[in-house]
This record gives C-alpha cells, sequence and structure tokens, in this order.
C-alpha cells in the first residue's frame, strides 16, 4: 500500500524550481568559463564601467559645488534681521 502525503502540485513546483536552479548553475558556470578564456575583455570592460562611475560622480559632484556657490552667492551677508518681523512673548507664568 501506497501513502502519498503530498500533491501533485507540489511535486512539479520542486521539479520547476530545481530546474531553474540547473539554469542559474549552468549560465554561472557558462560565465566563469567566459571569464576564464577572455579575461582581457573582461578587465576592460570592468574598466570601462568604473571609468563612467568616476565620471558620473566627478559630474554630480561638480553640480553640487556649483549650487551651494550660488546659494551662497545670493545670501547677503551684511544683512542679519528681517525688517517688519515682531516676535511675540506670552507669559506661561499662569500654569
Amino acid at each position: 500500500m501506497v501513502f502519498r502525503f503530498y500533491s501533485n502540485t507540489i511535486s512539479r513546483a520542486s521539479r520547476s524550481f530545481a530546474a531553474g536552479i540547473f539554469i542559474v548553475g549552468m549560465v554561472l558556470v557558462g560565465f566563469g568559463f567566459l571569464i576564464y578564456l577572455l579575461p582581457k575583455f573582461f578587465a576592460a570592460l570592468a574598466a570601462m564601467v568604473f571609468c563612467m562611475v568616476g565620471i558620473g560622480c566627478f559630474f554630480t559632484a561638480i553640480k553640487i559645488f556649483m549650487a551651494t556657490r550660488n546659494q551662497q552667492s545670493n545670501m547677503n551677508p551684511t544683512q542679519d534681521y528681517r525688517e517688519n518681523v515682531r516676535i511675540r512673548i506670552e507669559d506661561r507664568s499662569e500654569f
């Protein structure tokens, strides 16, 4: 007598999961062999990526420096107060 403690859908799900893991493993092995056979190509590719990211950081830093410079030049350092501003202080000693 055979007892089945799980349904056929669980078996199909585990088979599809195993197939996915198998495909991912084969792709990783393929990339490993490509990197082993073509190290100069992948080193050049990595160098290009790092250069592009570095250039992006450079221009972003310049934009930030220019924005802070424009913000500082717009501020008037001689004016330390605002005109027509009244400060009201309520007496809270009653409470």
